[in-house]
């Protein structure tokens, strides 16, 4: 893949009072268009891919979304975008070195000679996120918008959740749910514990790396706290599933951008491309 020639940082246009968030993931697309004057979502859509796609099967269901809905013709004063994968991993910062990303990425994933790695910094938290953004994407929306932001879906996670928690020591459990894919976040007094991404196919799949994930950090099912967001609601098979092994589980709902949230329809719009803007 061809390195994207872009910094991260964001792009300031005179006059321009929308933001845009994007993200991109194997298995569908969302965005986000933020009006910051009114505080309100002008424009959202989720896209839903029947099979996982690739890099470049992506590249051209994105094209097809930025027309659609017109994205290129706007102008913003941010362009936030989010890759989401597995391809990633966490290191505390004070034994991060920029010149070893490779090193720390090649135990927790699979990756090639020639893949661009790039990292993330947890602001606050002392930890970098080091993993691989789809270059071909950032260099399409590199022509469409010029410099941008860009994150691991990742960072946006940890970043929002560890600043929900609050000063409570008691461990929580965070699962989120989207696109038949499984984020774990586990926190405990503003630490992070865990942070992990499953594929699963089924709702057993999706119980035993719950379950595992806590054995792992020897944390009792019977007292840890569970809450499910995204694509969960109480009343689905795998919350009732979910309930027979914890019993302390109740769906979050996030403080920040709750406005935002109860005013758009959930089902298009991602906890992380609202909580990236």
């Amino acid at each position: 893949m061809t390195e994207v020639t872009t910094i991260k940082s964001a792009k300031n246009a005179e006059n321009d009072f929308y933001r845009l968030s994007i993200q991109i993931s194997l298995n569908g697309l969302s965005f986000c268009m933020l009006d910051t004057v009114s505080h309100t979502v002008i424009s959202s859509e989720h896209v839903l891919f029947h099979k996982e796609l690739t890099p470049y099967q992506v590249l051209e269901e994105l094209k097809q979304l930025v027309e659609k809905n017109n994205i290129q013709k706007t102008a913003f004063s941010e362009v936030v975008v989010i890759h989401r994968n597995n391809l990633f991993t966490l290191v505390p910062k004070p034994l991060f070195h920029a010149d070893e990303l490779a090193n720390y990425l090649k135990f927790n994933a699979k990756i090639l000679a020639n893949d661009h790695i790039a990292h993330d910094e947890i602001e606050g938290y002392e930890l970098m996120n080091v993993y691989v953004p789809f270059v071909n994407i950032n260099n399409y929306l590199y022509g469409l918008f010029g410099e941008f932001v860009y994150k691991h879906h990742g960072t946006v996670m940890v970043q929002s959740l560890l600043s929900e928690q609050g000063s409570g020591e008691s461990p929580i459990c965070y699962a989120h749910l989207s696109e038949q894919q499984l984020d774990i976040t586990v926190v405990a007094g503003q630490k992070l514990q865990l942070f992990n991404n499953f594929d699963y196919s089924t709702q057993e799949d999706f119980l035993y790396y719950l379950l595992f994930t806590l054995e792992q950090l020897k944390l009792n099912p019977e007292t840890i706290k569970l809450r499910l967001f995204g694509e969960v609601e109480e009343n689905d098979t795998i919350y009732k599933l979910c309930y027979d092994y914890i019993k302390n589980i109740a769906i979050f709902t996030p403080t920040h951008n709750a406005e935002l949230l109860a005013a758009v329809d959930q089902e298009s719009i991602d906890f992380t491309v609202l909580n990236a803007l």
